[in-house]
C-alpha cells in the first residue's frame, strides 16, 4: 500500500517541484560593462556539477576577496552593480551562479542548503587563487543567497565577514507567504507541501533558518535591509539581528527587496564594514 500511495502522489510531488523551480535567467552583460577586467571561471561543486562565474582580480594582490551570491531566480549579473566599489576599495570579487541559475549546471532541485554548498565550493576556489589572501574571505548574499551565506558561516570559521542583504528570518515563514499569495490554505495542503519540501531538500527549516544559524556565526555580520521591502518585512531583519552577536543592521530608506541600485549609494557602509573586519583578521593572521 505504501508503494501504491507513493505512485499516486508522484504527480502531485512533481507539481510541487515544478512550482518551486527557479526561473533561469542567463547573463547578457559582463563586468566589462562596468569597465572591470575579469576572467570567466568554471568552479566545481557538489555532484560533479560546475558553476559559472566571473573573477575580478584586485588592483594589488594577494588581496582580501568577496564572493557575491544572488537570490532565487537571479544570476551573477544582478550582483554586478556592487562590484566596482568593492574593486575600487582593493578587493578581489567573485560573482557566480548557483546551480539551476544563470549559466551554471542544472540539478534535480535548488534550495537554500544547495546555495550554501555552492558558496562553500566557490570559497574553496577563491582560497586557491594566487591573487587572493585565503585568510581574508567574505561573502555577500542577497535573499536566499544571504541565508546561504549565514548558513555557510555557521558551519565554518573560514569567513572573515558576511554581508546579508534582504535575508528572511525563517524559510517556512517565507514559503507560507508564497503559498498564501497563491491562495493555497496552510492546512492541510500548505502544511503537506512544506513537509514534503523539507523531505526533498534533506533539512528541517528550523536548522537552516537565518534567525537560528546566525547564533553560530563567529565573524562580524552586516545585515542590510530595505525599509520598503514588501517581500521580507523589516521586522525579520530585526529578529536576525537580535538573535546573533557581533551583528550590525543597516536600513536602506526607500528600498525594496532588491536594493541593488540604491545600495550603491550606501556602498561606503559596505566597504567600511569589510575594511574593519579584514583589518581584525589581519591582526589574527599577520602576513
Amino acid at each position: 500500500m505504501a508503494g501504491l500511495g507513493a505512485r499516486l502522489l508522484a504527480p502531485f510531488h512533481g507539481l510541487i517541484r515544478l512550482g518551486f523551480r527557479p526561473p533561469r535567467v542567463k547573463e547578457k552583460g559582463s563586468p566589462a560593462d562596468f569597465g572591470l577586467a575579469f576572467d570567466p571561471v568554471s568552479i566545481p561543486t557538489a555532484g560533479g556539477k560546475r558553476l559559472f562565474g566571473w573573477f575580478i582580480p584586485a588592483p594589488h594582490g594577494p588581496a582580501a576577496a568577496v564572493a557575491l551570491l544572488h537570490g532565487w531566480g537571479g544570476n551573477a549579473e544582478m550582483m554586478l552593480p556592487l562590484a566596482p566599489r568593492l574593486h575600487r576599495a582593493g578587493y578581489a570579487v567573485l560573482l557566480f551562479d548557483a546551480r539551476c541559475h544563470g549559466r551554471s549546471d542544472p540539478d534535480s532541485f535548488a534550495s537554500l542548503p544547495r546555495f550554501a554548498e555552492d558558496l562553500e565550493h566557490a570559497l574553496d576556489w577563491l582560497a586557491q587563487q594566487p591573487a587572493v589572501d585565503p585568510t581574508r574571505l567574505a561573502a555577500l548574499g542577497h535573499s536566499v543567497g544571504a541565508g546561504a551565506a549565514l548558513l555557510a558561516a555557521s558551519r565554518s570559521h573560514r569567513l572573515a565577514a558576511v554581508i546579508s542583504v534582504s535575508a528572511f528570518s525563517h524559510p517556512e515563514t517565507m514559503m507560507r507567504r508564497f503559498l498564501a499569495s497563491r491562495r493555497i490554505p496552510h492546512y492541510p495542503l500548505g502544511r503537506y507541501i512544506l513537509r514534503h519540501v523539507e523531505d526533498t531538500i534533506g533539512y528541517r527549516f528550523d536548522d537552516i533558518a537565518p534567525v537560528h544559524t546566525i547564533r553560530q556565526v563567529q565573524c562580524p555580520v552586516l545585515l542590510v535591509h530595505g525599509e520598503e521591502d514588501e517581500t521580507v518585512p523589516m521586522e525579520e531583519a530585526y529578529a536576525i539581528r537580535d538573535a546573533g552577536k557581533n551583528v550590525t543592521l543597516h536600513l536602506l530608506p526607500g528600498s525594496g527587496h532588491d536594493p541593488a541600485g540604491n545600495i550603491e549609494e550606501h556602498g561606503a557602509v559596505l566597504t567600511e564594514f569589510l575594511d574593519r573586519a579584514m583589518q581584525a583578521e589581519r591582526l589574527v593572521h599577520p602576513t
